[in-house]
């Protein structure tokens, strides 16, 4: 059986290394002009700051590749011939599939702007983006301006920052993420940024991006309803949308990415679609059809073996969580946190007093169950939250066994008594944490879900 993978990111390599593990005869190749192996693409910021190099972020050894038969390509997909089961590129031969997996990922959104594909705009996703920055940050940038208020934004803002190269952030948004997180932790990263020297404008959008010296390269933009800024560099990170023009024209079902059913199966027969460019036909109550997650992807290139071997799995995503970090306050979201509270929820919010670290817990109103928790420069553990979500443990049994949650006490400050304290104040009680510490009560405490 030949399995053709297009794109070499998680999706397609956990595919390729599952489709290895559970078949020794399928011959599988992973097709992708990106780069010659697959990396961590969370880990780009850290190449540019210095911290790591590009091997560094590649998980294999180059003899992996050889040792476990997954033959790796170089090259971009021009068209696919469905009927004829082959993948056409410019300049090199066809290659024959009798599976296919495409799995090529995200593109850095655009949104018509004036001037946006000028020398000097980039956005942050691929190695061709962070090439760029680089090149520009040779010839000299004096100023950057970064243009969206997510994830990836604050990425690149902190990427500058660690250059000593001054930054412009605009957040269209009245506060940094605002549609993601509640309005304190929002709060706590505005301040943040701007602790750490960044040009922070809320409530402000990019108008036009201009190179008035008319050499193709961009040398100004100009801040919608407001003033005009001096740049060499402009960072469009607002949002990402699936990585899949080449193939808009083609009998695939297609909306804002590939459509697949819970099996990952697209409507051409023996095509199947995993990670950010796959959307689900009938997602699962509160996710999303297109989820542009790390994780997520992992677990679809997992499924899809499954599919591809013919030995049939639905995708069921575990309970939604994700992690971040905001320059130097960690970020941790477990289950159903919205950055508005829904009637039917009840939160309880604790920060400390230097303004850079918090814990939040949601629960329902009538059931008491625990729903989500959110954590800002404290970590707790996934496993510990999971169970009392999926439990639907009622809020009081989680704050008196809150310990058990925390991820390191013997190095991390604990701070679950002063989450006690706040549901008591809140809520006129007088709940007693309870004081069982360590990684063995933490192992009973699960063994109990078994």
């Amino acid at each position: 059986m030949r399995v053709a993978i297009i794109g070499n990111g998680i999706a397609g390599i956990t595919a390729a290394r599952w489709i290895r593990k559970l078949s020794d005869k399928a011959h599988i190749t992973v097709i992708s002009d990106e780069g010659d192996y697959f990396f961590s693409r969370t880990a780009l910021m850290y190449i540019y700051m210095g911290h790591m190099r590009l091997r560094d972020t590649q998980p294999y050894e180059p003899w992996f590749w050889e040792k476990n038969r997954i033959q790796l390509l170089r090259g971009r997909v021009e068209t696919i011939d469905f009927h004829a089961k082959s993948l056409k590129f410019k300049e090199k031969d066809d290659v024959h599939y009798d599976k296919l997996i495409i799995a090529t990922g995200s593109k850095s959104n655009k949104f018509g702007w004036r001037g946006q594909d000028l020398d000097g705009v980039h956005g942050l996703y691929h190695l061709q983006d962070l090439a760029a920055m680089e090149r520009h940050t040779a010839t000299g940038i004096q100023r950057a301006v970064v243009v969206g208020g997510g994830l990836i934004g604050i990425e690149m803002a902190e990427m500058f920052h660690s250059r000593h190269i001054p930054v412009t952030f605009l957040v269209r948004e009245s506060s940094f993420w605002n549609n993601i997180l509640p309005p304190e932790e929002s709060a706590m990263i505005n301040r943040h940024i701007l602790e750490h020297g960044i040009d922070l404008r809320l409530g402000r959008e990019l108008d036009y991006i201009s190179d008035k010296n008319n050499d193709g390269k961009v040398d100004t933009i100009q801040i919608k309803d407001c003033e005009e800024l001096s740049c060499q560099f402009v960072g469009l990170t607002v949002g990402v949308s699936p990585n899949i023009d080449f193939l808009r024209n083609s009998p695939l079902s297609i909306n804002r990415g590939i459509k697949v059913n819970n099996f990952l199966e697209t409507n051409q027969p023996d095509v199947y679609a995993i990670g950010d460019c796959a959307e689900l036909d009938t997602p699962e109550v509160g996710r999303r059809p297109i989820e542009a997650i790390w994780y997520t992807g992992k677990m679809m290139g997992e499924v899809v073996a499954y599919n591809v071997i013919g030995r049939k799995t639905a995708y069921k995503p575990r309970l939604w969580f994700n992690s971040a970090k905001f320059f130097d306050i960690e970020y941790q979201v477990y289950g159903d946190i919205r950055a508005a509270l829904p009637p039917e929820h009840e939160t309880i919010y604790w920060e400390h007093a230097d303004g850079k670290c918090s814990i939040r817990i949601n629960f329902d109103k009538n059931t008491e169950g625990v729903v989500g928790f959110n954590l800002m420069g404290i970590r707790y553990r996934h496993e510990v939250c999971e169970k009392w979500i999926l439990a639907k443990t009622p809020i009081e049994t989680v704050l008196k066994n809150l310990g058990l949650a925390n991820f390191d006490p013997e190095f991390y400050r604990e701070y679950e008594q002063e989450v006690v304290r706040t549901y008591n104040q809140k809520f006129n009680k007088s709940l007693q944490l309870k004081t069982k510490r360590g990684l063995n009560a933490v192992t009973r405490f699960l063994e109990t879900f078994k």
